[in-house]
């Protein structure tokens, strides 16, 4: 029997006044690097990057499911509410595990909405991390969608949601890697990935924040797939070009999900923005 290297743990936090039982998976020895995942799917984004042994010999990877995602279950009561994820909530959610974990200024590293909040975070909070990396992450994207169609009684939402999703997968990825990031999406619970996209499509507060960001203190390297529809290379360059001192890395193989539909083409990247942090 061989055993990956991950480890699956739970942690008890508070967020919003309500108690969260949060799935965490850690891998790897070294500096510590938060890891958070797109909107409508889970940790399993993660899992190339923290079954790596090179990169694992010099960093503590740590990737957590966000409430209602994956292995953490929504709170007592969620039967009763509409769920919408919020730019507030969701900091207060990755400062809260940050905590509970003991990290000491970790780099974090989100895609999408977690790109997103990333750069929230380097604005608002920059003393609690070292760097951070924001993958397929700009000011503000629009839907050009309409996000009511991943929760509603006549349409199947993980079904729609992967539909949505595989026109942003790069035609690069591998058939198996592409599948297997599909699979999250028709798994997300139902109006999960609905609630994330409203944070992801309505809340364009970050825009005017990009100027606080100070990257003489804390880096910030954005990444972004060349295939990417969502957030395209000139939607990251607009927002790395608003953050003086921001770096940016456009990835010509890759979409939305580089380091679960193509992970071995999205590695060298990864391991370069590591790097970069220093």
């Amino acid at each position: 029997m061989s055993f990956e290297p991950i480890t699956g743990r739970y942690i008890n936090i508070t967020v919003a006044g309500r108690a969260q039982r949060i799935y965490v998976e850690m891998a790897g020895e070294g500096r510590p690097v938060l890891c958070l995942h797109t909107a409508g799917a889970d940790t399993r984004q993660w899992r190339h990057i923290l079954n790596d042994a090179e990169l694992a010999a010099g960093h503590r990877f740590f990737a957590f499911d966000m409430p209602w995602h994956g292995k953490s279950l929504p709170p007592h009561g969620f039967e009763t509410e509409e769920y919408l994820l919020t730019t507030e909530t969701y900091i207060e959610t990755v400062l809260a595990v940050a905590d509970a974990l003991s990290l000491e200024k970790p780099i974090l590293a989100g895609c999408s909405m977690g790109g997103r909040i990333a750069l929230q975070l380097a604005a608002l909070h920059p003393e609690r991390f070292s760097g951070f990396i924001a993958i397929e992450a700009s000011d503000f994207q629009p839907a050009w969608y309409d996000i009511d169609w991943f929760h509603r009684p006549d349409a199947h939402g993980g079904e729609m949601g992967a539909a949505l999703v595989s026109t942003n997968i790069s035609p690069h990825a591998p058939l198996a890697d592409r599948w297997a990031t599909l699979w999250m999406f028709m798994q997300s619970g139902p109006g999960v990935f609905r609630g994330d996209l409203s944070f992801y499509t309505k809340d364009a507060s970050l825009i005017e924040r990009l100027a606080m960001i100070d990257t003489s203190r804390t880096p910030v390297h954005l990444l972004v797939g060349a295939y990417d529809l969502t957030c395209t290379p000139d939607d990251a360059k607009r927002t790395a070009d608003a953050i003086p001192g921001a770096t940016l890395a456009v990835m010509p193989e890759l979409g939305h999900f580089p380091m679960s539909e193509h992970p071995q083409a999205f590695r060298p990247y990864f391991m370069d923005a590591l790097k970069r942090i220093g």
